[in-house]
């Protein structure tokens, strides 16, 4: 999933605005720190995600060379191997 600093912003903006409505959080520190950790959370959630695609398709390319990709349903096997390194890295999809 792909999102911009600013749709991220909006999507930290709303999840703690509706558990503060709520009342579900009990904010310590200012509201500005709270939304910049949930905006880092978010961002490095991405990332993650978006890694987790890059190694599976290399890993899918060489699984195809290797065995010369004669029968094999690219997009099943595209599926499995990212569920693997997700369960691996313990992503949640």
């Amino acid at each position: 999933m792909r999102l911009k600093e600013e749709q991220i912003a909006r999507l930290a903006e709303k999840v703690l605005g509706d558990l503060e409505c709520a009342q579900l959080v009990q904010q310590k520190q200012g509201r500005g720190a709270v939304l910049a950790g949930m905006k880092a959370a978010i961002a490095k959630d991405i990332k993650q995600e978006e890694d987790l695609e890059r190694d599976a398709e290399a890993l899918l390319e060489q699984t195809l060379k290797a065995v010369g990709g004669q029968g094999i349903d690219r997009h099943k096997m595209l599926k499995m191997i990212k569920d693997k390194l997700a369960k691996e890295r313990k992503i949640v999809l």
